[in-house]
């Protein structure tokens, strides 16, 4: 069955391996590659270009770069690697591009910001990104920028909502046609996008609250929103996401499950989809290839869920998403 995630961090991993031969978008060593995604029947990826922090940089043995470098170094490789795979991929910018590509046997690759501080309280910058392609921004990441908060352990900044540039990126974004992401969002954002947001926004990579209490993923109340609001949220690959105790290195298909029966009972059924976070996590990966997919369909189908059912988990939902929220 066809699928799309909405998130994986395979471009943040080409730019450690670039130098290493045979490391493209269309094969490497990562979790997320053109050929793995043909493997496993993807309909459509979406590619974070996710903005590293110094101390992220240093981590993964990089230098750091400026902002607008890295953005630049990242783009390419994106766009390079799509252009010496025209026959398989093609950079998509909306719904309609989706259509025509997979009536052309190609694939889609999206292309998003994880965390906005790229936009730098700048509408003008918005308008350019989107000029660029970008199609989704994960408001935040782990540290507070021109949109709002994260999600923190500090109960005070988890209650913090969106800046006033917050507010105003979230209509232009609405107008532009680009996705509104709440994943790594405080609550109180959360709330606010809830009630700024005009059209369908995402929880890419998260998780239910209910069954792991890591405060990346989001509660009942907020899945009930989500799903109330025309949304969806990508079941995440991440260990601490799905355990209960937020403390195994296994990321298991039963617990994906889980976090799936629990949200379709929550939310209803329209409100599941897939969101990997390939290449943006460790651990033991029973899922650690995009190619996998079809293992999680499957357990989800011997679990009970209908082929309806498995058609709006695996692409239906973002699809309808991507329709109404991308021009």
């Amino acid at each position: 069955m066809k699928f799309i995630d909405m998130h994986c961090d395979t471009l943040m991993e080409m730019a450690k391996l670039r130098s290493k031969p045979g490391e493209t978008l269309g094969k490497n060593s990562c979790g997320v590659d053109f050929e793995g995604m043909k493997h496993g029947g993807s309909l459509a990826q979406f590619f974070a270009v996710f903005l590293a922090s110094g101390e992220a940089f240093e981590h993964f043995g990089m230098e750091a770069l400026a902002d607008d470098v890295y953005i630049k170094a990242l783009y390419e490789i994106f766009t390079k690697d799509i252009a010496a795979n025209a026959g398989m991929i093609s950079f998509a910018r909306s719904y309609s591009d989706l259509l025509e590509n997979e009536k052309n046997g190609k694939m889609s690759a999206f292309l998003t910001f994880e965390d906005g501080r790229a936009i730098d309280g700048s509408l003008d910058k918005l308008k350019m990104y989107y000029d660029m392609g970008f199609r989704l921004i994960t408001l935040t990441w782990n540290s507070k920028n021109c949109f709002g908060s994260p999600n923190s352990d500090d109960a005070q900044i988890m209650k913090e909502g969106l800046t006033g540039f917050g507010h105003q990126a979230v209509e232009a974004m609405n107008e532009l046609g680009m996705i509104v992401d709440v994943s790594h969002l405080s609550d109180g954002g959360f709330w606010d996008v809830v009630k700024t947001c005009k059209k369908p926004f995402v929880a890419s990579h998260s998780n239910a609250r209910a069954l792991s209490p890591h405060r990346r993923n989001i509660s009942d109340d907020m899945i009930k929103a989500l799903a109330d609001a025309g949304g969806c949220m990508g079941i995440c690959f991440v260990p601490q996401f799905l355990d209960s105790k937020m403390s195994t290195e296994n990321s298991t298909v039963k617990d994906m499950v889980a976090h799936a029966l629990h949200i379709k009972n929550v939310g209803g059924i329209n409100c599941v989809a897939l969101g990997s976070d390939l290449d943006g996590t460790n651990g033991n990966l029973e899922i650690n290839n995009i190619a996998k997919m079809p293992l999680l369909l499957d357990a989800l189908k011997n679990a009970g869920f209908t082929h309806a059912e498995l058609e709006a988990v695996a692409y239906g939902n973002a699809l309808r998403v991507i329709k109404e929220s991308m021009k």
